[in-house]
């Protein structure tokens, strides 16, 4: 990859950059625009071409960066003086609530611990139904303020889907299971918001997520797992334990939050599926597949390509966002799936991608940092690539 990666940047017409990829948190959008000379051109088509799960195709272009007609300037340009300030507004206003909420919910309770995790997601009475039924109004008004104004849910039966290995077996007769996890495709941050506003589930999330301000806290009101992706430690097998663990309690607990898992790791344009982790699958238990699309006409709202802050200008900036979600019926594995979590996972991301109408494709995260390090000109592969990334 390392020499596949130089040639891609060898052309001297391409203008070098050091912005990192959104996944690092600390992406900087000061850099220029690549030119528009044929040799970068070329380059850019071939890059769309090995790494198209993460094109975008809406009409701000490449990383957001693309030449806007006139009509599009000139509604970003109302938008920015109007709705941008007033969104943002309303967003603080929103978060502080809730914040606040989480805050005197926790007042005088100490957090649950567990090999280095730590969450209120075990308080009860009260407290939880508080933290519960607030966190999903106000994580829907949030996406109402961010312009989703109303979201198209579906929810098959399994009669309208493609039936799995063990549909047709003693689940069906039997008192049905409780599913241990949600496993949904991710398209973009906004999937938390809309998961926190049905669900209220317990997610993943990157380590330095517990130490943001406001943010935290929530997280650990929602009882994240964390993670740190780049660790090379030997910690990753207690999170998956814990991930495990925290799994099969929602299948056996009602009160236990369930588990929501983006088993791609990444996010994508929306158009395709990528290989599932088998995280999800470990524990043999049922799932409930989602499946969320963007549709939309000037700006997609898909996180792919895109720095963080200018994605979320643009999206401000949009007067009307559409969210289309479609719920599939709880997945039973079959014994020989609970006996290879490969195979479950690889079931369900099939079925997932049928009734999605999605592309599966064979590309990971190493391949989206390729991508992203090429448009921006970096000829160092990622250090990702020489990561497990399972």
């Amino acid at each position: 990859m390392d020499s596949e990666l130089k040639g891609l940047n060898s052309k001297p017409s391409r203008t070098h950059q050091d912005e990192p990829t959104h996944d690092d948190a600390s992406a900087k959008d000061d850099c220029p625009l690549l030119k528009s000379d044929s040799s970068s051109a070329d380059n850019i088509q071939e890059l769309e071409k090995k790494f198209a799960a993460y094109v975008r195709n809406d009409v701000y272009g490449t990383m957001g960066r693309g030449k806007l007609p006139l009509k599009e300037k000139l509604l970003l340009g109302i938008a920015l003086i109007t709705l941008l300030p007033l969104r943002i507004v309303l967003g603080i206003t929103v978060l502080v609530v809730y914040y606040s909420i989480c805050r005197i919910c926790t007042l005088f309770s100490a957090p649950s611990q567990e090999e280095e995790q730590e969450d209120y997601a075990h308080l009860g009475g009260w407290r939880r139904a508080v933290i519960v039924r607030s966190g999903r109004f106000l994580s829907r008004s949030l996406l109402f303020v961010l312009g989703f104004y109303w979201i198209n849910e579906t929810n098959k039966d399994s009669e309208n889907t493609q039936e799995n290995s063990n549909a047709k077996g003693t689940n069906q007769s039997e008192e049905p299971e409780r599913p241990g996890a949600i496993v949904s495709n991710h398209v973009s941050y906004l999937d938390i918001l809309y998961h926190m506003s049905s669900s209220f589930p317990s997610f993943v999330a990157k380590r330095s997520v517990a130490k943001i301000p406001l943010v935290g806290l929530i997280s650990k009101c929602l009882g994240c797992v964390y993670v740190q992706r780049e660790s090379k430690s030997s910690d990753f097998k207690g999170v998956a334990g814990v991930l495990t663990d925290r799994v099969r309690e929602a299948h056996q607990n009602e009160s236990a939050p369930m588990m929501m898992l983006f088993p791609e790791g990444t996010t994508t344009n929306g158009d395709y599926l990528l290989p599932f982790k088998r995280g999800a699958f470990l524990a043999r238990v049922p799932v409930v597949p989602v499946i969320l699309r963007y549709p939309y006409r000037r700006f997609s709202p898909a996180w792919d390509s895109i720095s963080g802050v200018r994605h979320v200008v643009f999206l401000l900036c949009q007067f009307v966002n559409h969210m289309e979600v479609i719920w599939l019926p709880v997945y039973y594995p079959s014994q020989q799936e609970k006996d290879d979590p490969k195979l479950y996972a690889t079931n369900v991301r099939r079925l997932m991608a049928s009734e999605g109408n999605l592309i599966l494709s064979d590309i990971g995260l190493a391949e989206k940092r390729i991508y992203h390090a090429a448009l921006n000109g970096n000829n160092r592969p990622p250090s990702v690539l020489h990561q497990k990334d399972d």
